[in-house]
């Protein structure tokens, strides 16, 4: 799952398909979104149900319920709701508790009293608590207490929901966070937040402790004047538009006529109609229009204004919509969002943010998470040298480097041909779509990619000039098979040839090499030490083209798991990562490798899991094997850092 710098969550109605929104979770959570929030509009489907999907089957994610109402859903009822799906998601639901329109509970038959519904929702915030945390409530009149027959549950934050002051100052005053309605205007949230701050210090809490979130419908296509002209033409953004009242159309500088009119048109059907009185300005006001990169720069405005969790909801629910929201999104977590430049050409804040955003980007296809796999064999290297009592320390360092840069390169080069061969695409969850949404140019990723080859060529030259002249060898070796990986004309990983390529190069070649550039000399030891090593990198690889069989045959590309099949796939990745600890065990035993070598078995814990999940994805769940890479991935690293560690510990034990 990525890690985003900043919280950020998906909005989606109780509408549709409950397993598309199961899905559309998913991706936000493999990208990294906080949460994924539903509210309940009558007379659509129960968001409850929509959440206990959710809550069932997508982990490592916060869900949110809101709004739900107090008129039709007593505390107590809450209460054993949230209490049943702090079962499915400890710790992960937030209750969002509102009113509900007038004009829906007028429908149902219940009355609305404004001053009535504020002192409602206080009171079941009251009640749920400690119901919550196992305590009695008053019964009725003459009857026996209310007893609590669950669980205490995990700590689940009440938010208020409401757009008036007496909603602002309760939130303040009493609740974990302030759920704006959909489409409130930046000048609506920067007013929430000081209405609330003030009613959080009269209270006597601390303003900072209330969340301030809203859903901000989006609207995702290829420009900004295709996006406006598509929300004038959607029946829901109309709608969304019409009901705006007269304070809000003033607060962003509008005439509250133009509103009437949208609404009488809208009374009418004339959708047509509708969207000739609609101005780009009421558009812009309350909606997010644009590209991915438009609208997370429009999210950006109302976090300026106060807003603490931007819940990005797509206007229209389809795929297309939602996954582009999903990356508008992730655009805006991760620092990266679009921004215009001033005129005066003025270094400013704007500057510094599209700044960030291009780093952003270069991080992204550099996958500065994925160095371990390069970093690992070298450290390995670096232990055994120092085991045989030939360490130094300066070309350790130098081969540290430059395999570092080798692999950012070839990481890079890969970005680039997959998303050239269509295989990495916007609606990929765990693409980086820094260079498919044009965050990162191909130029300037080939520049990056070139660069640290470069680099790498570089501290070579320097190496072999201390070491001699197979260094220059084995360094051409990395920079082909690093180019080649997916470049042409050799594109070894679509010609089914990336596992034994991967194998020898991050293997024999990364450990045998990196023992030599720091000792000067060869050994056959260094070759044993790279087995179990090569094992578990090339393990990472497999895992990956295990789990994207789909989109890789799809894409026209050949894998091991495309030519075998999905059981040949398992059993290969199994004995890839069984075979790095027999490897190792066999080293120890035939006194090949010290006997603190084996200090590496403490990574046991990352083996389960990784042995878990293949199991349950060759059973039929593809969802446990989503993240098989990087939980491969992460055995490896600590495999070999404790590999490394033990070596050195063995170093200093002879001493």
């Amino acid at each position: 799952m990525a890690v985003l710098v900043r919280r950020v969550g998906l909005g989606l109605a109780a509408s549709g398909d409950v397993r598309t929104a199961v899905a559309a979770a998913e991706r936000a959570r493999e990208v990294g979104l906080e949460s994924v929030w539903f509210h309940e509009s009558y007379f659509e489907r129960d968001a409850i149900t929509y959440a206990t999907a959710v809550a069932a089957d997508v982990p490592d994610i916060a869900i949110g319920i809101g709004a739900v109402n107090v008129n039709t859903r007593h505390e107590i009822v809450l209460a054993m709701t949230v209490s049943a799906l702090d079962d499915l998601a400890p710790g992960r639901i937030r209750l969002g508790l509102g009113t509900a329109l007038p004009l829906r509970l007028h429908q149902m038959g219940i009355a609305y009293d404004p001053d009535a519904a504020i002192a409602a929702i206080e009171a079941a915030m009251g009640d749920l608590k400690r119901l919550w945390a196992g305590e009695r409530l008053p019964g009725g009149a003459g009857a026996p207490e209310i007893e609590p027959m669950f669980p205490p549950v995990h700590r689940t934050p009440l938010w208020v929901a409401g757009y008036r002051k007496a909603f602002h100052e309760l939130a303040g005053r009493a609740a974990d966070g302030y759920l704006a309605r959909p489409a409130e205007s930046v000048q609506g949230i920067a007013i929430a937040k000081q209405r609330i701050g003030a009613a959080a210090m009269q209270a006597g809490r601390d303003p900072g402790a209330v969340d301030i979130g809203g859903y901000l419908l989006c609207l995702v296509d290829d420009s900004r004047a295709a996006a406006l002209d598509r929300a004038k033409r959607e029946p829901f953004a109309i709608y969304m538009l019409a009901v705006q009242s007269d304070i809000s159309m003033r607060r962003v500088g509008l005439d509250p006529s133009i509103r009437t009119a949208v609404m009488a048109a809208w009374r009418a059907g004339d959708y047509h109609a509708a969207a000739g009185l609609i101005p780009d300005e009421l558009v812009d006001a309350f909606l997010l229009c644009g590209t991915r990169e438009e609208i997370a720069a429009r999210a950006e405005a109302y976090a300026d204004a106060g807003m603490t969790l931007p819940i990005l909801q797509p206007v229209v629910q389809n795929e297309e919509q939602m996954a582009g929201v999903i990356d508008a999104a992730r655009l805006y977590g991760s620092g990266a969002s679009a921004v215009v430049p001033t005129r005066r050409g003025r270094t400013t804040a704007d500057d510094r943010l599209s700044l960030r955003r291009r780093a952003a980007g270069w991080s992204e296809i550099a996958r500065p998470f994925s160095l371990t796999a390069s970093s690992v064999p070298v450290a390995a290297a670096g232990g055994l040298a120092a085991v045989r009592q030939h360490f130094h320390v300066g070309p350790f360092l130098a081969a540290l480097v430059a395999g570092m840069l080798l692999q950012v390169g070839t990481n890079v080069v890969n970005e680039i041909y997959d998303v050239r061969k269509g295989i990495d695409t916007i609606t990929s969850p765990r693409a980086s779509h820094a260079l498919v949404t044009g965050r990162v140019k191909e130029r300037s990723a080939f520049l990056l990619a070139g660069t640290s080859f470069a680099i790498a060529i570089g501290i070579g030259i320097g190496l072999a000039a201390v070491r001699g002249w197979p260094l220059v060898l084995l360094g051409l070796a990395g920079l082909v098979g690093g180019w080649g990986y997916t470049a042409p004309p050799l594109q070894y990983k679509y010609r089914a040839l990336g596992l034994p390529l991967v194998f020898v190069l991050m293997g024999p070649l990364m450990v045998v090499g990196g023992y030599y550039a720091v000792t000067g000399r060869w050994s056959w030891e260094a070759a044993v030490l790279s087995v179990p090593i090569g094992l578990l990198v090339t393990a990472i690889l497999h895992g990956n083209e295990w789990r994207d069989v789909g989109e890789d045959a799809r894409a026209g590309i050949s894998t091991l798991s495309i030519r075998a099949g999905r059981v040949v796939a398992h059993q290969v990745y199994v004995f890839l990562i069984v075979g790095a600890y027999i490897a190792l065990a066999a080293s120890v035993a035939l006194t090949v490798l010290p006997p603190l070598s084996l200090l590496a078995v403490l990574s046991l814990p990352w083996f389960v899991r990784a042995l878990r999940a293949s199991e349950l994805g060759a059973a039929g769940q593809p969802r446990a094997i989503a993240m098989i890479d990087l939980q491969t991935a992460q055995l490896h690293a600590a495999f070999g850092l404790l590999l490394a560690a033990g070596l050195a510990a063995a170093a200093v034990w002879q001493h």
